[in-house]
């Protein structure tokens, strides 16, 4: 997150808008539907893995809302829960202290990606939240340091597909991007190599969700983190604004008399290899191998 404006690896994003939906969550807004949708999709992929974890890493866990899938997926897992934020590591100390950890008699471990110790994990989960970072080739290098040899990453996030019907209602009135733009799956699959990763398997599907009215539409995107385009409208709409984007939103009523909004979700997961030996810049020959070469030479050979 603190790379240079100039690297190519940072995504245009407000990183502060990110964080503020975050802790909106954190002091008791509703989790997103959709992130417990994915979630339960992403963990039926957890059968094709062989690798059994003891240790795995709930990456953003509270807002991933894997907890229970991933328990009982790993019932004598150690499961270590890493959030952005101090407002999210108390709540989900506080989510855990609840008692919806009934699989392990000890709770999950809560802390800071800067805690995490490197090469303790085979499993790094990751549910819908690589898209709010703006440097996701930093975030997969520090997973990769995170796993041990043969240990794997599994994770989801929004694509590029992701309310192109809401980007085209936004450009049609001539307003500043609807939210912030959206990585390819094939890009991801080249970060995860980049970073040192193996055998990185990258699928999508797309989901199409429908609203009653505008109101719950709103409140549905909010929830889900809002407009972090850093090219976004600044200050706060007037209500002849809001308005006129309640009435563009009935372009988005299908026949069924409700709103329809697409979603392009990403999967992947990839493993860690053994590392590759560097190649020796130096060679050494015998004192024996030296006189036959001599030998040879001399020889004609």
């Amino acid at each position: 997150m603190s790379a240079p404006p100039s690297s190519p690896a940072i995504r245009p994003l407000d990183l502060g808008r990110v964080l503020m939906a975050l802790n909106r969550l954190a002091v008791g807004g509703a989790l997103p539907w959709l992130h417990g949708e994915v979630a339960r999709r992403m963990a039926e992929r957890l059968d094709i893995i062989r690798l059994k974890p003891s240790v795995l890493v709930d990456w953003w866990g509270y807002a991933g809302m894997g907890g229970e899938l991933l328990a009982k997926a790993y019932p004598d897992a150690r499961r270590v829960i890493v959030e952005p934020t101090e407002a999210l590591r108390e709540r989900s100390r506080q989510a855990n202290r609840s008692g919806w950890w009934p699989w392990r008699r000890a709770a999950p471990e809560v802390m800071s990606a800067d805690d995490l110790a490197p090469e303790g994990a085979q499993l790094i989960w990751a549910n819908m939240m690589l898209h709010g970072v703006a440097d996701p080739p930093a975030v997969l290098a520090r997973w990769h340091r995170a796993l041990a040899v043969d240990g794997f990453v599994m994770f989801s996030c929004l694509g590029p597909d992701t309310l192109r019907e809401l980007r085209d209602l936004y450009a049609d009135l001539g307003w500043p991007p609807a939210m912030a733009e959206f990585i390819d799956m094939h890009d991801l699959g080249d970060m995860l190599v980049h970073a040192g990763f193996a055998d990185p398997v990258m699928d999508q599907e797309t989901l199409r969700l429908s609203w009653a009215g505008p109101d719950e539409l709103l409140a549905e995107l909010r929830g889900l983190g809002g407009n972090a385009s850093p090219d976004r409208f600044r200050g706060l709409r007037t209500p002849r604004w809001r308005a006129r984007l309640v009435a563009a939103l009935e372009r988005l009523r299908g026949n069924d008399g409700r709103l329809h909004l697409r979603f392009e979700v990403a999967y992947g997961h990839a493993f860690k290899a053994v590392p590759r030996r560097k190649p020796s810049t130096e060679t050494t020959v015998s004192l024996e191998e030296m006189r036959s070469l001599v030998r040879k030479r001399d020889s004609g050979s």
